[in-house]
C-alpha cells in the first residue's frame, strides 16, 4: 500500500468520525495499520472511535500506543486525560443519583458539559449530554431546590437549541417534557408562556402546548384577548377541549355575557372537572344571573372537601370541614375561602371578625401575591378597627398586585382623599385612566372627575365625567356630577340637560330636580323653575332649598313687574315670596340668607304708592302663632329692616349691612313723603349712614357701597356734601373697566349660555384679532360654519388671503391646519361671494374674491368686468389721495363715469391739478345725478369753491346761497359763505352766515368760529367785541401764538404779553390738550426767567393733563418729549439773553453723548444762524444749504417747517403778499404732518399759521382772508366723505 493510499484511508477515517460512523472509521484505521503498524494518527482515530462507541478500555489502549510512538505530540495525551476525567465524572454522577443528591448530580454533570465544550466537542455530543441531564433531573422535580430547578430548565433549553432536526418527533417529545416540567413550577409562568408559544409556532397542529397555555391563563386569572384567541384555536382543533371552553367561558364572563359564560364553562367542565377556577367562575356567572342554588352546587363541585351549603340563597359557604385544612394546611387559597366563610356567616359571626382576620392573615403570609386577601384585610381595618391608614395600605397593596381590582382601587382612592393625601389619590387615578380603554374604569374616571371639579379645573372634570358615562350611561350619579361640572364653568344649558337626564334615570332624586329648577331660575325661566320646585315640595314639604327657590323666583318676578310698572302684580308676587320664605324659616330659622331675602322682599316695594301696598304676611313672621296680618308700606319696610338685623346677628356681611342701610334710607324717604315725624327721619338717616359706613369698611372695593353712601350723604337731612363728593370719587375709582378683558368675559358667558349664538363668536374673533391671537382665523371660520354673516365672512376671507400671501409659512403646522385641512380657500370664496351680493361698494372684498378665484383656477370669475371696474375705481381714488393727479385724471377718463362717487373723484383730481374750469364741469355733471339733500349741499359747496378759484365771486356767492336754503345745509357751506363775505368785506352777509352756522353746530367756541366772529367784529369796527371774543380759552391760546410770532415772549419785555395770555388760557381751560401741547412745544420760546415764573402753572396744568390720559405708552413717551422740550427751552433762553456761545456749546455737548438727534442738529443750526440774521445781511448759500439739510432731516417735525417759514419771513418781509406765496408750501407741509401726527411736541395747524400772518400785518386783511377762504373750504371739503 503506497503512502498515497495511506493518506486516503486516514482521510476516510476522519470523515467517518465527523459523520459519527465510528465503526467505519475503525475499519479504515485497521487497513492503515496493516501496512504501517506505527501510524500515530491511525491509533488516535481508533481511540476516538472506541470512546464514542463506549469502549473505554480499547480507547485507552489506542491512546497509550499513540503516545508511546510519538511522546512529543500532545493530541494523544489530551485525549487520554479527557477519557479518564469523563469516566470519573460519570461514575460520580451515578453515585449521587443513587443517593438522590440532585444538586450534586446537576453540578457535576454541568461541569462535565462545560469541560467538553472547552475541549471542542461537537453539537451532537453536547446535545446528548444536555438531554442526559434532563433525564437525570426530570423525575424528581418536587424534591429539588431552586438551583437544581434552574439547571434543569437550562438543560432543556440548551438541548432544544442543539437539536439537529427541527421539527422532528424527537424534538417534539423533548419540547413536551420541557413544558410539562415548567408547569410544575408556579414561579416560572413567563418561561412557561414563552415555551408554549414557541412550540405552537413550530408545531401549530399540536394541541398540548395550547392546552397547557390555556390552563395557565385560566388559573392565573389573566385571560386577555390573546388568551381568548388561544382558546378559540384549541376549540377549533378539538371540539370537546375542556380548557378551550373554560377559557371562552371566563372571557364571556368578563364581557358580561353571562349566558355564553355559563354555557361554555359547563361544556368545558364536563371534560376538565378538576379545574377549580372553572367551577369558581361558573358559580360567579350563575350569581350574576340570580341563580343562587346552581351557584352553590358549582361551589360544592369546585371545593369537594367543604361541606354542602344548607342555605341556598347564600353565595359563600357557611362552614368548612376541619379536614380541609388538615389535608393541606399550607394552601393560601383554602385560608382565603375560609376567611370569606367567616366574613359572610350568620349574624353572631359577623359581629366577631377575628376568625376571618386570622385566616386572611394566614393566606397573606402564604401567598404575598394574592391581592384579594389584602382587599378584605383593608375592609377589616376600615370597617371593624377604624384604622384608615392601615386600611389604605392594604387596599394599595391589593391594587398594586391586581390593577384590575376596581373595589380595592376605589377604596384606596377614597381613603387617600379622606386622609387629605390628594397627590396619592390622583396618581392612582391617573395610572388607571391612562391604561383604560373606552368604556372601562368608570370608578377611576368618576373619582378623578370629582377631584378636578373640587380643584376648580372644570374643563378637565367635564372630560373625565364624560368618560365615566361612556362606561355606564345609565348612572344618574355620573350625570349629576357632570351637571355640576358644566354649572361650575358657566355652561347653564348643558348643565340643565345633564340634570334633566339624571332626574329621568332616577325620578326619586330630589337633588336632580332641585338643580334643574335652580338653573332655570338662573336663566330667568321663573315659571318653569316654580313648576320644578313645586314637584319637590309635593314629595318633601320641609325641603328648605326648594322653598327658598320658590321665594326667590317670585321675588325676581316682582322686580321684573316693577320695571314694567305693573305694581299690582309686583305686590302679589312679593306676598307669595314672603309666604314661601316664612315656611322655610319655620323649618330652619338659623339661616342668615333666608332673613336677608325676607328683607329684600319687604324693601323691594319702596317705589310703589303706599295706597297699593297691602301685603298679607303670615303671623309667624311677626311673632304670632297663626293667622295672617295685612301690612302697609311703612310696616313692610320696618319688617324688612328687622329681618336684615336678624340676618346680621347670624352672619355679618358687607352686603347685608349695605342692604340694611338702604332699607333705613327707604324708610326715611317714605317718612319724608308722608310728612311724618322729622325726629324719626333724622334717626333713620343716621342709622342708614352708620350701616353704609360699616359696609364700606368691610369691603372698600365695591363701588355700589360708595355710591349708596354718597347718595345718603347728599340727603337734605344729612347734607354732608364733602363726604358725598369723596364717596362718588371712590365709587368711580373702584369701578374700573378693562375693555378687552370684560368684553372677552361677556362673550364667553354668552357662548356658555348659547353655544350656537353667532354674534358672540364674531365678538370673540374680533377680540382675538385685536390682541393678535393665533386663534383668530379659526374663530372666524367657526362663525361661517354657524351661519352666514357679513362680518364673519369678510373677516375669514381677509385672514385666508393674508395667510396665502405669506409664502414663508407653507411648511408650518398652522398653515396646514388652517388652509389645507380646513379647506379654507373654497370656504372663503363661497362666503365672500355671498358677501358681495349683499355689499357691492366695498372694493377690498372684490379684490380678495378675485385673489381667491385665481387660486381656485376660476379664471373667468377672476376676470369679471364688474369686479375689475370696482378695483379700477379704487385704484384711481388711491392715486388722487397720494397726489398723483395726472395719473388719476387719465385713469378717470378711461373709466365710465356713471356713479356719483366717480364723478366727484374726477372733479377733485381736476381741482387739485388746477384745472378749475374742467372741475366745475365735472361737479355740474355730478349735481345733475345727485339724489339726497346732503349730497347736493356738498356738491354745491365744492362747485362754489371751484368757481371762486376762477374769480367768479358772484357765481360762488349764488351757489352758496342755494346751499344755505336747502333743508339740510352743511356747516362747510356756511363757513365758506361767511369767509366769502369777509373777503368781499360784506359784514352783513358774514354775520348772517355765521348765525346760521352756529345753529347747526354743538361746539360754538371752536377756533374757526372764534376766528370768523373776531374778523366780523373787526370789519364792523367793534373793538370791544373783538376783545371779548378773544378772551375765550382757545382764542387766547391762538392769540398767544400770534403774539409769540410777533416776538412778545422775550424776558426783557416788561409785560410779557404771550406768557400772560397762555396763563389765562390755561386757567380758563386746565384740561385742554392744545394748551398743554403749546406749553411743552418748541415754539414757546420762554427765557429762564419767564420759565421759572410759569413753572408752577405748567406743573399744575401738566398734572391735570396726565390725569386725563389713560394710555400708558403715551405717558411713557411723555418723559422723552419733556427732556427734548427742556433742552429746547434752555437753548432758547440762552439765545434770548444773548449768550449765543453757551447755547451752541450746550447743543454740541448733547450731540456728543448721542449724535443721532436730528432735532438737536436743527436747534444748533438755529443758534448758528442767529448772529447772521441779526446782522440783516443775506445768508450765505452754504449756511442756507446746511439749514435746509437740517429741516429735511426733520421733515416729520412741525417746528422744522416753522423755522423754514420764519426764515422766509425774515428774508422777505418787505411785502406781505409775497410772504404768503413763499411760505405757503411750508405751512401746508406743516399742516399735512400735524393732521395725523398728534404728539406732545404740539402743532400749529394751517389756519393758525395763516392767522399769525394776517395778524402780523393788518393792512393785508383782505388778502389774508382770501387765502383763509380758499384753504378752509378745501379743508372742509376733505372732511366730507361723500363729496371727496
Amino acid at each position: 500500500m503506497s503512502s498515497k493510499e495511506v493518506k486516503t484511508a486516514l482521510k476516510s477515517a476522519r470523515d467517518a468520525i465527523r459523520n459519527k460512523e465510528y465503526k467505519e472509521a475503525l475499519k479504515h484505521c485497521k487497513t492503515v495499520l496493516k501496512q504501517e503498524k506505527n501510524n500515530y494518527n491511525a491509533w488516535v482515530f481508533i481511540g476516538v472511535a472506541a470512546a464514542e462507541l463506549e469502549q473505554p478500555d480499547q480507547a485507552q489502549g489506542a491512546y497509550k500506543k499513540a503516545a508511546e510512538l510519538e511522546p512529543d505530540q500532545l493530541l494523544a495525551w489530551q485525549c487520554l486525560k479527557t477519557l479518564k476525567w469523563c469516566d470519573v465524572c460519570k461514575k460520580l454522577v451515578d453515585l449521587y443519583y443513587q443517593e438522590k443528591k440532585h444538586v450534586e448530580v446537576a453540578r457535576t454533570w454541568h461541569k462535565l458539559i462545560k469541560t467538553r465544550q472547552e475541549e471542542g466537542a461537537d453539537n451532537q455530543e453536547l446535545h446528548q449530554l444536555w438531554r442526559k441531564l434532563t433525564q437525570l433531573l426530570a423525575e424528581s422535580t418536587e424534591d429539588q431546590n431552586n438551583e437544581t430547578q434552574q439547571l434543569l430548565l437550562t438543560a432543556f433549553e440548551n438541548a432544544l437549541d442543539l437539536s439537529d432536526k427541527i421539527p422532528s418527533e424527537d424534538h417534539q417529545v423533548l419540547y413536551r417534557h420541557f413544558i410539562h416540567c415548567l408547569s410544575k413550577f408556579p414561579h416560572e409562568t413567563a418561561r412557561l408562556k414563552k415555551a408554549c408559544e414557541g412550540m405552537i409556532n413550530i408545531y401549530p397542529t399540536v394541541q398540548y402546548p395550547l392546552e397547557v397555555l390555556c390552563l395557565h391563563l385560566i388559573e392565573s386569572g389573566s385571560l386577555t384577548e390573546e388568551g381568548q384567541q388561544y382558546c378559540c384555536r384549541l376549540v377549533e382543533m378539538d371540539s370537546k377541549s375542556g380548557p378551550g371552553f373554560i377559557g371562552l367561558g371566563i372571557k364571556a364572563l368578563q364581557d358580561k355575557k353571562y349566558e355564553d359564560a355559563v354555557r361554555n364553562l359547563t361544556e368545558g367542565l364536563k371534560e376538565s372537572p378538576l379545574c377549580t377556577t372553572g367551577w369558581y367562575h361558573l358559580a360567579e356567572a350563575q350569581v350574576k344571573m340570580h341563580r343562587p342554588k346552581e351557584a352553590v352546587l358549582s361551589c360544592n363541585q369546585g371545593i369537594p372537601d367543604i361541606c354542602r351549603v344548607t342555605n341556598p340563597v347564600s353565595f359563600h359557604i357557611k362552614r368548612e370541614k376541619d379536614n380541609a385544612l388538615e389535608k393541606d394546611a399550607e394552601v393560601a387559597e383554602y385560608h382565603y375561602h375560609l376567611g370569606l366563610t367567616y366574613w359572610f356567616m350568620d349574624e353572631e359571626t359577623r359581629k366577631d371578625k377575628t376568625k376571618a382576620l386570622t385566616h386572611f392573615l394566614k393566606a397573606a403570609r402564604l401567598d404575598t401575591y394574592m391581592g384579594k386577601v389584602f382587599c378584605y384585610l383593608g375592609h377589616y381595618y376600615r370597617d371593624v378597627v377604624g384604622d384608615k391608614n392601615r386600611a389604605r395600605g392594604c387596599y394599595r397593596k391589593a391594587f398594586e398586585l391586581d390593577d384590575t381590582d376596581a373595589e380595592s382601587g376605589a377604596a384606596a382612592v377614597d381613603l387617600s382623599v379622606e386622609l387629605e393625601e390628594m397627590e396619592t389619590a390622583l396618581a392612582i387615578l391617573t395610572t388607571v385612566t391612562q391604561k383604560a380603554s373606552a368604556g372601562t374604569a368608570k370608578w377611576a374616571w368618576l373619582r378623578r372627575g370629582l377631584y378636578y371639579l373640587k380643584a376648580g379645573q372644570h374643563s378637565q372634570a367635564v372630560a373625565d365625567l364624560q368618560a365615566a358615562l361612556r362606561a355606564d350611561p345609565k348612572d344618574f350619579n355620573c350625570w349629576e356630577s357632570l351637571g355640576e361640572a358644566y354649572l361650575s364653568r358657566g355652561g347653564y344649558t348643558t348643565a340643565l340637560k345633564s340634570f334633566t337626564k339624571a332626574s329621568e334615570l332616577n325620578p326619586e332624586s330630589t337633588y336632580s330636580v332641585f338643580k334643574v329648577a335652580a338653573i332655570q331660575q338662573i336663566l330667568g325661566k321663573y315659571k318653569e323653575a316654580i313648576a320644578q320646585y313645586q314637584l319637590i315640595i309635593k314629595k318633601e314639604e320641609d325641603y328648605v332649598p326648594a322653598l327658598k327657590g320658590l321665594g326667590e323666583c317670585h321675588l325676581m318676578m316682582a322686580k321684573a313687574a316693577l320695571v314694567d310698572y305693573l305694581d299690582g302684580k309686583a305686590v302679589d308676587y312679593i306676598e307669595k315670596a314672603l309666604e314661601y320664605f316664612t315656611w322655610a324659616l319655620q323649618h330652619q330659622a338659623d339661616v342668615s340668607c333666608l332673613w336677608k331675602l325676607v328683607g329684600d322682599a319687604c324693601t323691594s316695594l319702596y317705589a310703589v304708592s303706599p295706597s297699593k301696598v297691602n301685603v298679607n304676611v303670615l303671623g309667624v313672621l311677626l311673632g304670632q302663632k297663626e293667622g295672617k296680618q295685612v301690612l302697609k308700606k311703612n310696616e313692610l319696610l320696618h319688617l324688612g329692616g328687622r329681618c336684615y338685623g336678624r340676618a346680621l346677628k347670624l352672619m355679618s356681611t358687607s352686603n347685608t349691612w349695605c342692604d340694611l342701610g338702604i332699607n333705613y334710607y327707604r324708610q326715611a324717604q317714605h317718612l319724608a313723603e308722608t310728612g311724618n315725624n322729622t325726629n324719626d327721619l333724622k334717626e333713620l338717616l343716621e342709622k342708614s349712614l352708620h350701616c353704609l359706613k360699616k359696609a364700606v369698611r368691610l369691603d372698600s372695593k365695591n363701588h355700589l357701597y360708595w355710591n349708596a353712601l354718597g347718595v345718603v350723604s347728599c340727603h337734605n337731612g344729612i347734607r354732608n356734601y364733602a363726604l358725598a363728593q369723596h364717596c362718588f370719587i371712590k365709587s368711580i375709582q373702584s369701578e374700573q373697566i378693562v375693555g378687552v378683558f370684560l368684553s372677552h368675559e361677556a362673550f364667553k358667558m354668552a357662548q356658555s349660555l348659547d353655544p350656537s349664538y353667532l354674534m358672540c363668536w364674531i365678538g370673540q374673533a374680533l377680540i382675538a384679532e385685536t390682541v393678535g391671537s393665533y386663534d383668530t382665523m379659526d374663530l372666524f371660520r367657526h362663525t361661517t360654519e354657524l351661519s352666514m354673516h357679513t362680518e364673519g365672512a369678510i373677516g375669514y376671507a381677509y385672514w385666508v388671503c393674508t395667510t396665502l400671501q405669506d409664502k414663508s409659512n407653507r411648511d408650518t403646522e398652522l398653515y396646514r391646519y388652517n388652509i389645507v385641512q380646513m379647506n379654507a380657500i373654497p370656504a372663503a370664496q363661497v362666503v365672500l361671494s355671498k358677501y358681495i351680493e349683499r355689499i357691492q361698494n366695498y372694493a377690498p372684498a372684490f379684490t380678495m374674491l378675485g385673489y381667491l378665484n385665481e387660486h381656485l383656477q376660476l379664471k373667468k370669475e377672476a376676470a369679471d368686468p364688474k369686479l375689475l371696474l370696482i378695483l379700477k375705481v379704487s385704484y384711481v381714488l388711491l392715486l388722487s389721495s397720494i397726489g398723483e393727479y395726472d395719473k388719476a385724471i387719465q385713469a378717470f377718463k378711461s373709466t365710465p363715469l356713471e356713479e356719483l362717487e366717480d364723478l366727484i373723484g374726477f372733479a377733485l383730481a381736476l381741482f387739485m391739478k388746477g384745472l378749475y374750469k374742467d372741475s366745475s364741469k365735472a361737479y355740474e355733471r355730478a349735481l345733475s345725478i345727485v339724489e339726497s339733500e346732503q349730497d347736493k349741499a356738498h356738491v354745491l359747496t365744492a362747485l362754489a369753491i371751484a368757481e371762486y378759484k376762477q374769480g367768479k365771486m358772484d357765481v360762488a356767492k349764488t351757489l352758496l346761497f342755494k346751499c344755505s336754503i336747502l333743508k339740510e345745509p352743511t356747516t362747510e357751506s356756511l363757513q365758506a359763505l361767511c369767509a366769502l363775505g369777509l373777503t368781499m368785506q360784506d359784514a352783513t352777509l358774514s354775520k348772517a352766515a355765521l348765525n346760521e352756522l352756529l345753529k347747526h353746530i354743538k361746539q360754538k367756541d371752536d377756533y374757526p368760529n372764534c376766528l370768523l366772529t373776531s374778523a366780523i367784529y373787526a370789519l364792523q369796527g367793534r373793538s370791544v367785541a373783538v376783545q371779548r371774543q378773544a378772551s375765550k380759552a382757545k382764542a387766547l391760546l391762538y392769540t398767544a401764538v400770534n403774539q409769540l410770532a410777533m416776538g412778545s415772549s422775550s424776558a426783557e419785555t416788561e409785560n410779557n404779553i404771550a406768557l400772560k395770555t397762555i396763563q389765562k388760557a390755561a386757567l380758563l381751560s386746565p384740561g385742554e390738550y392744545n394748551i398743554i401741547h403749546f406749553i411743552n412745544s418748541d415754539s414757546f420760546g420762554l427765557t429762564f426767567v419767564a420759565y421759572r415764573t410759569c413753572y408752577k402753572l405748567q406743573k399744575k396744568v401738566t398734572l391735570t393733563f396726565l390725569l386725563t390720559v389713560k394710555d400708558k405708552e403715551f405717558l411713557k413717551d411723555y418723559n422723552q418729549s419733556l427732556e427734548k422740550w427742556s433742552l429746547s427751552q434752555a437753548v432758547t433762553g440762552l439765545i434770548d439773553t444773548g449768550r449765543i456761545s453757551e447755547a451752541e456749546a450746550l447743543c454740541t455737548k448733547n450731540l456728543k453723548s448721542n449724535p443721532d438727534q436730528p432735532a438737536v442738529i436743527l436747534l444748533l443750526r438755529q443758534v448758528q444762524c442767529k448772529p447772521l440774521l441779526e446782522s440783516q445781511s443775506p445768508l450765505p448759500d452754504a449756511v442756507l444749504e446746511e439749514l435746509q439739510k437740517a429741516v429735511m432731516s426733520n421733515s416729520a417735525s412741525v417746528p422744522a417747517w416753522q423755522v423754514n417759514f420764519l426764515l422766509s419771513y425774515v428774508m422777505s418781509c418787505v411785502r406781505l403778499i409775497l410772504l404768503f406765496q413763499q411760505t405757503h408750501v411750508c405751512c401746508r407741509h406743516s399742516f399735512s404732518i400735524s393732521s395725523y401726527e398728534y404728539t406732545l411736541d404740539g402743532h400749529l395747524d394751517y389756519f393758525q399759521v395763516l392767522a399769525i400772518l394776517s395778524n402780523a400785518a393788518t393792512s393785508a386783511l383782505t388778502c389774508a382772508f382770501q387765502w383763509v377762504i380758499r384753504d378752509m373750504c378745501i379743508y372742509s371739503g376733505r372732511s366730507c366723505q361723500t363729496v371727496f
